[in-house]
């Protein structure tokens, strides 16, 4: 059985900033989340949901699977680019220039260089503050699989960040 119409769409209008922000740490890109955002949107209103399930989660699943059919698809499109089967005009991305403050641009950096299934864990457990084991349902992988994949993200983050941080061993003006 399905929610109802109105139910779902109160539901769902409820958890935007959510689903978006869950878009924005797969992608990377506010274009991109805002598309994902919307693409999942419309197949959770066409499609509906069961009515026993949690709609957070359920709409961060599809938005995950949507956002892996797109990474496959601009894969191919890549690939039939490379061989000259496509032509793809060159275009300015806005999103590029001057987005948030600079410790935003920083961890947002860092973040897209996590492999996406570690940044799709990281994002739902330390943005959306969602449990290991409600991660793990989301993305349908084994808790421990969730962990490993957190642990691994944040050993990368704190490596990144170590590596550009101030040295703050050496002390100016002190005696030797």
């Amino acid at each position: 059985m399905r929610k109802s119409d109105k139910a779902l769409r109160k539901e769902l209008t409820e958890m935007l900033p959510r689903l978006r922000r869950f878009a924005y740490s797969l992608t990377g890109s506010r274009a991109d989340a805002d598309d994902l955002m919307q693409s999942t949107v419309e197949r959770v209103l066409d499609r509906g949901a069961p009515a026993d399930a949690d709609l957070g989660k359920w709409s961060f699943r599809v938005a995950k699977n949507i956002w892996i059919d797109e990474i496959r698809s601009r894969r191919v499109r890549s690939s039939a680019v490379s061989e000259g089967r496509l032509e793809i005009e060159d275009r300015i991305d806005g999103e590029r220039i001057v987005f948030g403050t600079i410790a935003f641009s920083e961890v947002n950096r860092a973040m897209a260089t996590l492999p996406d299934d570690q940044r799709a864990a990281l994002s739902l457990v330390a943005v959306e503050g969602l449990s290991y084991a409600e991660a793990a349902e989301t993305l349908e992988v084994p808790i421990g699989t969730i962990m490993s994949r957190i642990a691994r993200a944040r050993a990368a983050l704190a490596e990144i960040f170590a590596a550009h941080a101030p040295d703050l061993t050496t002390k100016t003006g002190a005696r030797a």
